[in-house]
């Protein structure tokens, strides 16, 4: 009974590993270079966001172990956010200020995208991230953003959701 409190979780090294793919994929030099990301606090943010935001599409509708799994990485997504805006120097009192905001541009994201990939609108999705990723500047990097949001969001539906949640989450490189 006791040695249970020592065994790895396996279900939260799955959270983990989607995580880090996540974090990882945001990070994309291409992205930040070539496309116009803002390379900024703010812009990194907003790349995690729009990845998760394309997992969550994935995950959406499914049983509770899906649901589940999407809580523990979103959970994860904020536990990091915190730790990195304490690092930053952010107080103790401003920090939940600041997640509750990050939240809230988090779901309002997530909405936004559903709403236009769902349309299959990729004028409105372009519109979208130009709003939430790029401040109103920077066009021709949305359009090239949008594509890749597209292609990403068959991608993951492509991929079995039991791989998923077992930490296999595997992104094509941006074109």
């Amino acid at each position: 009974m006791i040695l249970s409190l020592f065994r790895k979780n396996t279900e939260t090294e799955s959270v983990y590993a989607v995580y880090s793919a996540i974090v990882a994929q945001s990070r994309q030099p291409l992205f930040y270079a070539e496309w116009s990301v803002p390379d900024t606090v703010t812009g990194r943010f907003d790349m995690i966001s729009l990845h998760l935001a394309l997992l969550f599409r994935r995950l959406r509708g499914g049983d509770s172990g899906q649901r589940d799994f999407a809580q523990a990485v979103f959970d994860l997504f904020f536990k990091d956010m915190d730790r990195q805006l304490r690092e930053m120097g952010v107080t103790d009192i401003g920090v939940p200020k600041k997640i509750q905001k990050m939240g809230n541009i988090f779901y309002g994201l997530l909405a936004a995208i559903d709403q236009a990939l769902d349309a299959g609108d990729r004028e409105a999705l372009a519109g979208v991230l130009v709003r939430n990723i790029f401040d109103e500047v920077g066009t021709q990097g949305a359009r090239r953003l949008a594509d890749y949001v597209i292609a990403l969001d068959a991608n993951l539906a492509a991929q079995p959701v039991e791989a998923i949640r077992a930490g296999r989450l595997s992104f094509e490189a941006p074109a």
